[in-house]
C-alpha cells in the first residue's frame, strides 16, 4: 500500500473507545474477536484491521486488500454505484486453525477469499498471496446483501444468494477435502431467503450427528392467498451429509426446516405474529448441546409497528424435527400432516450407529437408498412449528420512533440470582440496555430499559466480549463499550437500588460494579423488587429535601412558551411538580391543563401568565422513595418591561435607521438576554434585525464580538444559573432516562 496514505483513527471516552479507521471511514462489514490473541479483527472497506483489544490503539495493524486491476470498472460498467458497491468489503471472517483466519469480501461483485495468517500472539499478520481464490458461494456479492456463515472442520457452511443478479439463493458448503454440497434449485427448499445466522449445534456426544442449523426468513403463498407471506425458519443439515449416490448427486440430503413462531396470543385464539426475523443469539451452556436461543423479530403491518424478542430451547426444536412432516396434494391445498410410510432411516436424519442395522450399514448417505433421498426432496418441510418458551415472547416493543435490528445477550450473576441483560441495536444507531425480570407467574415478564446508548447515526451491530464490553459497528467506525456505568447512578444507596442494574450495587460508599466474590456486609443490591427502604435503611437513603438541588433561573417573556426541564433518573419513576410562589412558602402541587403540560422532559407553558413566577420543584417517587430531581426559579418578564426597547406594532413600517444613527437604550446588566427570551417568538423579523444592529452598533469594539456570542447562546435556550454558571442548551440535555452517550 502507498506509504502514509491509510491513517487509522482512535478515540477515547469515559465510557468507550472509537476506532474511525483510514481518512475517518471504516466501511464496517465484519468482526472477529480473537480472545487468544486479545485481538479484535475488523473487516471494513479494501482494508482488514487488527487492534488490541486494550483500546490503546498503538498496535493497529491493517491488511491493504483492494480488488484486482479492472474489477473496480467491470462493477461501474455493469450499473453498480463506484462509490459504495465497487469495493472489497471484507464480510466474512472466521477462524480457520491456530494459526489463520478465513476471510472473504465482495471484491467489485467479484467475490474472493483468501487466508490471514495471524500467527501467535504479538505476530504480525498477513495475507497468503498464494490462497487467493474465488469467493462465489461463500460470500455475497452485495456489500449489504443478508447472509450467514460458520466454519466446520475446516469446511465454510454459508447461506447466501450465489450469483451477480441475486437469484440463486442457496445453503453451500465448500472448502476442505470433501466434495462441495448446496441445495436444489427448488423453491420449496428456499423461496427469496433473507439468512440471519448459522451454527453448529450438537445433538449429543456422537459427532457423526452433528448439525449445523440456519436461521433465515422467506416468502411462502398460501392455498387461500394471491399474496406472498413473511415466515421465518430454522433449518438443519447434517455435518456429515455427502450427498446422494443416484439421486441428490452433491446437494444436501438431510435438509429439513420448520417455521419459527413469535406471536402474542389475542382474543379469539387470534394471534399477533412477529414475521420478521432480525437477529439471532445463541446463549451458550455448559454442554454445549442445549443453548438458549434468543431470536429478534419484527413486523410492520397496517395497525402497528413493533418488535418482540422470543426464547426458544433446543429440546423444542428436535421435538419438531423429529415430529411429523408437511404434506399437500398440490399447491392449491392446505398443509397438512404426512399420514403415510415414512421411509429408513428417517430423512434428515444423520448416517451414524443409530441408523447401522446388522444387515443395513449407511456409514454415509450415498448409501442411503433412493426412496430416502426422494421422500427428502418432497418434504422438506415439518409439520409442526417451533413456539418459544411460554409461548409468547420474552419481551415485546411496540410504535417505537426506530426499528430493532440486533441482539446480545448477557447472563449476568447478580446478588438475587442470574439475569439476562439484552442490547438492542437500533437502525438509529442506539443501543437498549434492557433486564427482562420474571415474574411469580412463569408467563408474565417485567421489563426495565436501563440505558439507552447513543453510539452512532447509522445502523448498527453488536458483538458481546466476556470482560463486561460491547463492541458496536457502523459503516463509519467500531466502539468499544464498557457494559456498565454504575456512577451515573447518583451518590446514594437508594438510587443505585433502584438503578436496578445487575451489573451495579452499593458497596458502602458508592456505585460500584458488582462483584459476586465481594464483602457482602456492605452489598447492596434489588434487582428483582428494587426496594431501596428494605436494602439501604442503614445506609444513606437520601431523604426528600426541596432545597438539596442547585437552583437555576429561567427567564420567560410573558405570552410567550416557556420550558422547564426536568428528566427523572429511571424511566420507571413517577413525576410530580410543585411550585412556591413569593412570599408564600407553602408549596403547591402544579395544576396542569391545555396551557400548562407535562411531559416526559418536563413542565411546558403553551403561554406564560405573570401569576407563573415562582420557585418550580420536580419531585419522582419510585418505589416509595421521594427525591427532588430538578428545581427551576422562573422570572417572568412583563410585556411592558420591553416595550421602551420595541415600538409597538402598528400599520405603517418605521424607516430603517442607519447603524450610525441608532442608539441604545440604557440597559440594566443582563436586560439583554430579557429581550434575546422576546425575540425568540417574535413574527417580525424587522424587530429582530433592529434589535441586532442596537446591539452591534452601540457597544464598543471590543466589546462586540462578547456580546454577540451571548447572543447566540440566548437564541440556544441557555440558562443561568445562580452562580453564573451556564447550563448545557436544553438540546443537549433532553435524553432518555439514564442515557449515556459513546462517543
Amino acid at each position: 500500500r502507498p506509504p502514509g496514505l491509510r491513517r487509522a483513527l482512535l478515540l477515547g471516552t469515559n465510557r468507550s473507545v472509537l476506532f474511525f479507521g483510514h481518512q475517518g471511514f471504516l466501511g464496517f462489514r465484519s468482526l472477529y474477536l480473537d480472545e487468544y490473541r486479545d485481538r479484535l479483527f475488523i473487516g471494513g472497506k479494501d482494508v482488514l484491521y487488527s487492534l488490541l483489544l486494550d483500546g490503546a490503539g498503538a498496535d493497529t495493524k491493517e491488511i491493504y486488500w483492494p480488488p484486482l486491476p479492472g474489477q473496480t470498472e467491470e462493477c461501474f460498467r455493469k450499473g453498480k454505484d463506484p462509490g459504495t458497491d465497487c469495493a472489497n468489503y471484507i464480510r466474512v471472517l472466521h477462524p480457520y486453525n491456530r494459526t489463520h483466519l478465513l476471510a472473504c469480501g465482495t471484491g467489485a461483485f467479484h467475490p474472493v477469499c483468501a487466508f490471514v495468517y495471524v500467527g501467535h500472539r504479538g505476530e504480525v499478520g498477513h495475507l497468503d498471496p498464494t490462497s487467493v481464490e474465488t469467493g462465489r458461494g461463500r460470500c455475497p456479492h452485495e456489500p449489504s446483501r443478508a447472509f450467514a456463515s460458520t466454519v466446520i472442520g475446516g469446511e465454510l457452511y454459508a447461506g447466501l444468494t450465489a450469483d451477480f443478479l441475486g437469484r440463486d439463493p442457496g445453503i453451500f458448503r465448500s472448502m476442505g477435502t470433501r466434495s462441495a454440497l448446496r441445495t436444489e434449485v427448488d423453491q420449496r427448499l428456499l423461496n427469496d431467503p433473507k439468512f440471519v445466522a448459522a451454527h453448529l449445534i450438537p445433538d449429543n456426544d456422537d459427532r457423526d450427528n452433528d448439525k449445523a442449523y440456519f436461521f433465515f426468513t422467506e416468502k411462502v403463498m398460501e392455498a387461500d392467498s394471491k399474496e406472498h407471506a413473511i415466515v421465518s425458519r430454522v433449518a438443519r443439515v447434517c455435518v456429515n451429509d455427502a450427498g446422494g449416490q443416484r439421486v441428490l448427486v452433491n446437494k444436501w440430503s438431510t435438509f429439513n426446516k420448520a417455521r419459527l413462531v413469535c406471536s402474542v396470543p389475542g382474543p379469539g385464539g387470534i394471534d399477533t405474529h412477529f414475521d420478521e426475523l432480525e437477529d439471532i443469539f445463541l446463549l451458550r451452556t455448559k454442554d454445549g448441546k442445549s443453548p438458549e436461543i434468543y431470536a429478534l423479530f419484527s413486523t410492520i403491518s397496517h395497525v402497528f409497528q413493533g418488535s418482540a424478542v422470543c426464547v426458544y430451547r433446543m429440546a423444542d426444536i428436535r421435538e419438531v424435527f423429529n415430529g411429523p412432516f408437511a404434506h399437500r396434494e398440490t399447491p392449491h391445498h392446505q398443509w397438512g400432516a404426512y399420514e403415510g410410510r415414512v421411509p429408513y432411516p428417517r430423512p434428515g436424519v444423520c448416517p451414524s450407529k443409530t441408523t447401522n442395522q446388522p444387515r443395513r450399514q449407511y456409514g454415509t448417505t450415498k448409501d442411503f437408498p433412493d426412496e430416502v433421498l426422494h421422500f427428502a426432496r418432497a418434504h422438506p418441510l415439518m409439520y409442526k412449528p417451533v413456539y418459544p418458551r411460554h409461548r409468547r415472547p420474552l419481551l415485546v416493543k411496540t410504535n417505537l420512533p426506530h426499528r430493532l435490528r440486533q441482539l446480545v445477550v448477557d447472563r449476568v450473576e447478580a446478588e438475587d440470582g442470574q439475569h439476562d441483560v439484552l442490547f438492542l441495536g437500533t437502525d438509529a444507531g442506539s443501543v437498549l440496555k434492557v433486564v427482562v425480570l420474571q415474574k411469580t407467574s412463569l408467563a408474565t415478564t417485567e421489563e426495565v430499559v436501563l440505558e439507552e446508548l447513543q453510539v452512532f447515526k447509522v445502523v448498527t451491530i453488536s458483538v458481546p466480549f466476556p470482560q463486561q464490553t460491547l463492541y458496536v459497528g457502523s459503516s463509519l467506525g467500531v466502539a468499544q463499550v464498557r457494559l456498565h456505568q454504575c456512577e451515573t447512578y447518583g451518590t446514594a444507596c437508594a438510587e443505585c437500588c433502584l438503578a436496578r442494574d445487575p451489573y451495579c450495587a452499593w458497596d458502602g460508599t458508592a456505585c460500584t460494579r458488582y462483584q459476586p466474590s465481594g464483602k457482602r456486609r456492605y452489598r447492596r443490591q434489588d434487582v428483582r423488587h428494587s426496594n431501596p427502604v428494605h436494602q439501604c435503611l442503614d445506609q444513606n437513603l437520601t431523604v426528600d429535601d426541596f432545597e438539596s438541588v442547585e437552583e437555576k433561573v429561567l427567564y420567560g417573556a410573558e405570552d410567550n412558551s416557556t420550558f422547564l426541564e426536568c428528566v427523572p433518573r429511571s424511566p420507571q419513576a413517577s413525576v410530580q411538580w410543585f411550585v412556591q410562589r413569593p412570599p408564600d412558602e407553602q408549596r403547591d402541587e402544579v395544576k396542569t391543563d391545555e396551557r400548562i403540560l407535562q411531559t416526559e422532559q418536563g413542565l411546558l407553558f403553551r403561554k406564560l401568565h405573570r401569576h407563573d413566577a415562582g420557585v418550580y420543584y420536580c419531585k419522582t417517587l419510585e418505589h416509595g422513595f421521594t427525591q427532588t430531581v430538578a428545581k427551576t426559579a422562573l422570572e417572568v418578564i412583563a410585556s411592558e418591561q420591553l416595550a421602551h426597547t420595541f415600538p409597538r406594532e402598528r400599520g405603517d413600517e418605521s424607516p430603517r435607521l442607519p447603524c450610525p444613527e441608532l442608539r441604545m437604550v440604557p440597559q440594566a446588566p443582563k436586560t439583554w438576554f430579557k429581550d434575546i427570551m422576546h425575540l425568540i417568538s417574535s413574527q417580525n423579523l424587522r424587530r429582530v434585525e433592529e434589535y441586532c444592529a442596537r446591539l452591534w452598533c452601540g457597544s464598543r469594539p471590543h466589546h462586540r464580538k462578547s456580546k454577540l456570542a451571548q447572543a447566540k447562546h440566548a437564541l440556544a435556550g441557555v440558562d443561568v444559573g445562580k452562580k453564573g454558571r451556564t447550563a448545557k442548551p436544553h438540546g443537549e440535555r433532553n435524553r432518555v432516562p439514564r442515557q449515556a452517550a459513546a462517543t
